[in-house]
């Protein structure tokens, strides 16, 4: 009949709605455990050096606290005369510096695990992606 709407599995083809949810948990579940297996360490403060370069046989550094200092004065050049464009681009410029700086500074970890919790995690995360994505293929009658 005209208008009459049939039935589709998971994303609109004819692929299983069972496959779907199960790999969907499989992959939530694996990459769950995955990222709850990652420790996030900072180096990041204010006397920490964040930007260095060696030069005539010298190393040379910027410490995240000196990057503060143009920004303190682009902000008092903003309040005092807020066209003032030496002032934004020292304000905005250090503020990218800092945040640069504090992202680079991330360093990420795996705990120590078993090979056995490893392998399962992966077959988790991996296999359960596979079988998201295949129930999304439409298949042949």
């Amino acid at each position: 009949m005209k208008g009459e709407s049939t039935m589709k599995g998971a994303g609109g083809t004819e692929g299983g709605v069972g496959q779907f949810f199960l790999g969907l948990f499989m992959m939530c579940g694996g990459f769950y455990m995955l990222l709850n297996a990652i420790t996030v360490h900072s180096s990041f403060g204010m006397g920490m050096g964040i930007y260095s370069w060696n030069a005539f046989g010298s190393s040379y550094g910027i410490t995240s606290g000196m990057i503060m200092l143009p920004f303190i004065i682009g902000i008092g050049m903003v309040f005092y005369n807020v066209r003032s464009l030496l002032g934004w681009v020292l304000a905005l410029g250090s503020l990218v510096a800092l945040i640069f700086g504090v992202i680079t500074s991330i360093h990420f970890d795996l705990r120590s695990m078993s090979l056995f919790d490893l392998i399962v995690i992966l077959v988790l995360a991996v296999g359960g992606l596979g079988l998201f994505l295949s129930s999304m293929r439409s298949r042949p009658d």
